[in-house]
């Protein structure tokens, strides 16, 4: 388990971490007491990448496009 904080990690990094916890969760051969920290990791990990997923689409989204459909900026998305 990385000691990096979850809100500093990118997508890739936080689903990484994801995969190997769930990964030790299912061999089904860490105690009790890690298995709960696991979960909570997980948990967590889970989160950042479901708010870094939910920042990218809102980014996509906000890409305009000139009459011949090239990317001309961005514009903002509202929520923002």
């Amino acid at each position: 388990m990385s000691d990096k904080k979850v809100s500093e990690m990118s997508f890739e990094q936080a689903m990484a971490e994801l995969e190997t916890v769930v990964g030790q969760l299912e061999r089904g051969d860490v105690p009790l007491e890690e298995s709960i920290k696991l979960y909570e990791r997980g948990a967590a990990l889970k989160k950042r990448c479901e708010e870094k997923l939910k920042e990218a689409e809102e980014k996509v989204a906000a890409i305009t496009l000139d009459g011949d459909g090239n990317p001309t900026g961005t514009k903002a998305v509202e929520g923002l």
